[in-house]
């Protein structure tokens, strides 16, 4: 029998989940598993966050690994907790040593733009405070899965070759020798359906899980990662590693038509996704497809995007408050700037008036929305030999321009594009959503929120909905299925209109939304990539 496993000629059709006693949502099948695998071993809706991001380490490397960052919001005990689990920069860099070394702006790829992992201390913190089950506990089905193997998807395998064209054509060869041992073993990259397994990966898992992640940050793996560093002229060391904690932070609000948005706070961008909601609650959005409502949508979100890419750094570095731009005279202010027509974006100033995502819930009524990256698929080109440790390049996010509110600095976070989002009511969770995916995550928040609040869609048709992608200036990137009378019609207002045919350019969702009368969980899986809701 052949076929490929890529030719979908139908629109998706999904219907939404329900079920009572726990829910995992990922873009993964068989990570979705490994997190229902822990609830019915008694764990939790943390545990199970834990366990499912875990497991996309292996499962999903082309978004995610253990060498990068994660943020979580959780929902327990009706109270909404924020943990930024993001790595800062090393104390040894500065744009003067970069510049010496004649850079003009922070790299892409290499030793350059690695900064501290902090995924592995995220689940450590959350295992710590809220978890049911031990660490070791909760990455045991990572670690079987990275000892046994398993058989690749179509979309993950897809995502899997086009990076290793990537780093052949433009990666550090020596450096990134690890890297092709680990993910193309044999000189090339695994097929659709083809086994691929990492005992490497197996036993850092294990490391982590026993030391309850101090291996990673004090142990023979911090030694591993320091000296591979250091070979290669990098600046991250075991001191860095050392040193990092992750940060439980408050979560950041607006509220729109009755319900309230929650995201992390800067250094994320999901600060973006609420300037754009603030914008947008001044107006009326009765019809969902409305040539007005979709100009008013892009043109909120680039103004947002133009204060976010201006402001938007490690929070006690930025030289306004989040309060500041997310206050109500502020929008009312921006606002005014959105006319008839498509305008390009730029920054204002209110001080005169921005990977993989998951979703788990019990029966409990605990909620996690989970998101972890390696930023740029797999990140930086580069594992740490023996370790399947693929490390990310997160730094690259950062200005060589001293000026700039997100300027390289040593020990900074600098601006992030993986953002959790959580949906309340009142004192009650209305539960977790996310949009992976780049500079992508804020739009598609907005569009999620709105497709569920405004257009009231149920949280599968709310993701199958085609998307918008503002992308610079007036170009904005459509599905080919999105409304062809719109999209003319748009462009009549001076938008730059382009059909993108690659669905990944969009964004990969998840959501669970609980019914507070009787706790019943109703979840929605991206229909752009290999996802499945796992429920009982």
């Amino acid at each position: 029998m052949h076929f490929d496993p890529l030719y979908q000629p139908f629109p998706s059709y999904r219907v939404p989940v329900y079920a009572k006693q726990g829910m995992v949502t990922t873009s993964q099948p068989l990570a979705s598993q490994a997190g229902l695998e822990i609830l019915k071993k008694g764990g939790n809706a943390i545990d199970a966050a834990i366990a499912t991001a875990a497991a996309l380490t292996v499962l999903e490397p082309t978004s995610n690994g253990i060498g990068g960052d994660a943020f979580a919001l959780v929902w327990t005990e009706g109270k909404l907790h924020g943990l930024n689990a993001s790595g800062p920069a090393p104390q040894s860099i500065s744009i003067e040593a970069l510049q010496a070394a004649g850079h003009t702006e922070m790299p892409k790829l290499g030793v350059i733009p690695v900064t501290v992992p902090g995924a592995p201390a995220g689940w450590a913190e959350l295992s710590r405070r809220f978890g049911r089950l031990t660490l070791a506990e909760v990455l045991e089905p990572a670690i079987r899965y990275a000892e046994e193997g398993y058989p690749l998807a179509p979309g993950l395998a897809r995502h899997w070759a086009r990076a290793a064209e990537i780093y052949a054509r433009q990666g550090d060869a020596e450096a990134g020798r690890a890297w092709f041992e680990t993910f193309a073993p044999g000189g090339r990259v695994p097929a659709v359906g083809e086994m691929w397994r990492s005992p490497d990966h197996a036993a850092t898992l294990r490391r982590i899980g026993e030391s309850e992640a101090r291996d990673f940050y004090e142990g023979e793996l911090a030694e591993r990662i320091h000296n591979f560093i250091a070979v290669y002229g990098g600046y991250l060391t075991k001191e860095d590693l050392a040193a990092f904690k992750p940060e439980w932070v408050d979560p950041i609000s607006v509220s729109y038509r009755g319900y309230d948005v929650w995201e992390i706070p800067p250094n994320g961008q999901g600060l973006i996704a609420l300037a754009a909601l603030n914008l947008l609650k001044g107006y009326d959005f009765e019809e969902k497809e409305s040539v007005l409502g979709y100009h008013r949508q892009l043109e909120a979100m680039k103004l947002a995007f133009a204060d976010g890419e201006k402001y938007i750094t490690e929070e006690r570095k930025m030289g306004v408050t989040v309060e500041e731009l997310l206050s109500e005279a502020y929008a009312e202010e921006r606002r005014k700037l959105i006319g008839d027509t498509a305008c390009a974006p730029e920054a204002g100033d209110p001080r005169a008036s921005g990977t993989i995502y998951l979703a788990t819930a019990d029966g409990e009524g605990n909620m996690v929305s989970f998101i972890q990256s390696n930023y740029m698929g797999f990140g930086s080109g580069l594992v740490v030999p023996g370790t399947g440790i693929a490390l990310q390049n997160r730094g690259h996010n950062f200005s060589l321009d001293a000026s700039h509110a997100n300027a390289l600095e040593p020990g900074k976070r600098t601006y992030h594009t993986i953002i959790p989002g959580f949906l309340t009511r009142g004192n009650e969770a209305v539960g977790p959503f996310g949009v992976m995916g780049g500079f992508m995550q804020p739009q598609g928040h907005v569009q999620v929120v709105m497709n569920t609040v405004d257009y009231h869609l149920n949280p599968q048709a709310a993701l199958d909905s085609p998307r918008w992608q503002w992308v610079k200036g007036k170009t904005i990137l459509v599905e080919p299925d999105f409304p062809q009378h719109i999209a003319q019609a748009l462009a009549r207002k001076g938008h730059d209109i382009q059909v993108q045919v690659d669905p990944s350019q969009f964004g990969r969702g998840q959501i669970i939304w609980r019914n507070p009368d009787n706790g019943v969980l109703c979840g929605g899986t991206e229909s752009r990539a290999d996802g499945t809701i796992a429920a009982w």
